[in-house]
């Protein structure tokens, strides 16, 4: 009888596969000024839109051109107590069931993260370079009984002078596409940069 081996199966480089094709993932290739919007709209969608349909409730703060804050009020997976040992990300991404692909993507394209995921009044918070933890995840109290708060400061993917859009409004990144929900969907959206604190005094 012939002998023949089979080559273990490896692990799909996720981060390595968001920085090769983008496009993918953000429906705009690297290079494109569209690129910070769009990882913002991603990570916005991924945080409004519940799993069983329903929308939840998320605010967005832009604290430069190229970082900003998403904060929802979507509950972790559905293992995230048994997230909490190493698994896929061997980080707080872990939290976030595999049908949440975007703060992964996201945090993908940056140099710095920070990802504070709370259930049942534990919070937990945890920085990444990258895809990698930059130190063990913290507890502390949560300031409500579920929901994740993701931070996704400077991809270093994007290009000189891109940034994140100006006066973004809440149906740019929700919008027409969420043609299961015609309702209209509002939240808030505060962009902290100088400039836009300036255009709103005028």
């Amino acid at each position: 009888m012939e002998r023949f081996t089979v080559e273990p199966l490896r692990a799909v480089d996720f981060m390595g596969d968001v920085r090769r094709r983008p496009e993918k993932y953000f429906l705009v290739d690297q290079g494109s000024p569209e690129l910070p919007t769009e990882v913002l709209r991603v990570v916005a969608w991924d945080g409004l839109h519940r799993r069983d349909g329903r929308h939840g409730q998320i605010s967005v703060e832009i604290g430069s051109d190229l970082s900003f804050t998403v904060e929802s009020d979507q509950r972790p997976g559905a293992d995230a107590r048994e997230s909490l040992l190493p698994g896929y990300f061997a980080s707080l991404l872990d939290m976030f069931d595999m049908q949440r692909w975007a703060p992964a993507a996201a945090a993908a394209l940056s140099i710095r993260t920070v990802i504070e995921v709370w259930l049942d009044g534990h919070g937990y918070r945890q920085e990444l370079l990258g895809m990698d933890p930059t130190g063990p995840r913290r507890e502390f109290m949560a300031p409500k009984p579920f929901g994740t708060r993701t931070f996704h400061l400077d991809p270093s993917f994007c290009g000189p002078g891109e940034a994140i859009a100006w006066a973004l409004r809440p149906e740019e990144l929700h919008g027409e596409a969420c043609n299961e929900h015609p309702s209209p969907t509002t939240f808030p959206i505060y962009d902290l940069r100088p400039e836009a604190e300036e255009s709103l005094s005028e």
